[in-house]
């Protein structure tokens, strides 16, 4: 197996396209995080976290408060 990434074949496949749609940015996808970054996902990540997700018998889903004294959502 080649350690290429998949979108870098496809890529170097599809090149000729290039010239019509123009080149495709070509960053590594694997950098370090910004110190900005991190703190957004800190914020993403501490909000979900007071949410719980319920699922009822048929199969639906619905987002409930972690808070167990909290029941304006049930």
């Amino acid at each position: 197996m080649s350690d290429e990434r998949l979108v870098h074949r496809f890529m170097r496949l599809t090149g000729r396209l290039r010239t019509i749609f123009g080149p495709a940015h070509s960053s590594p996808l694997d950098h370090e995080m910004t110190d900005e970054n991190k703190a957004l996902l800190a914020r993403q990540q501490a909000a979900a976290a007071q949410w719980a997700t319920v699922t009822r018998a048929d199969g639906t889903t619905y987002l409930v408060p972690k808070d167990p004294t909290d029941q304006s959502l049930r």
